[in-house]
């Protein structure tokens, strides 16, 4: 009598169709863009602390996602981004992950600072490499220039 869910542990899953999860992430992605938050600011005019809630919107994660549903990384990434039937949602979602991120750095929802640490984590890298490239190829130039002097 096998696993009849076909997940490692033998337990129902929590998300039992592709359409189901598409759902949750919608819901996912509402919560995000509709996060409350305090602040307190002095008002000079009425010399006291003033608070005010505020909508703000917070990045799409997977792990964000995990946590909304109550549900390990591992397991998510066993369970579905495995199932063929969820693949190419799972895919979309990681897609949709990258490009919020990205999408709040270049309207500045994001400060510049964290945009190495942030989209890292999407296979984007700094221009390190070009400057490397740059001193290679001066000092081959450089090589080039001396053999050719010494030659003479």
């Amino acid at each position: 009598m096998g696993r009849p869910t076909g997940n490692p542990t033998g337990r129902p899953r929590k998300i039992k169709t592709p359409a189901e999860m598409e759902k949750r992430w919608e819901e996912y992605k509402a919560n995000c863009d509709n996060q409350s938050v305090l602040t307190h600011e002095f008002s000079a005019a009425r010399a006291e602390f003033v608070s005010k809630e505020l909508r703000k919107k917070i990045t799409y994660t997977i792990e964000g996602f995990c946590v909304f549903l109550k549900l390990s990384r591992t397991a998510f990434y066993d369970y579905y981004a495995s199932d063929e039937r969820f693949a190419d949602l799972v895919t979309r979602i990681k897609e949709e992950c990258e490009m919020d991120a990205r999408g709040k750095f270049e309207t500045g929802q994001i400060p510049s600072q964290l945009s190495g640490l942030w989209m890292s984590r999407y296979g984007y890298g700094t221009n390190s490499n070009v400057k490397v490239g740059a001193e290679v190829l001066v000092n081959d130039w450089i090589s080039g220039v001396l053999e050719k002097d010494g030659d003479s």
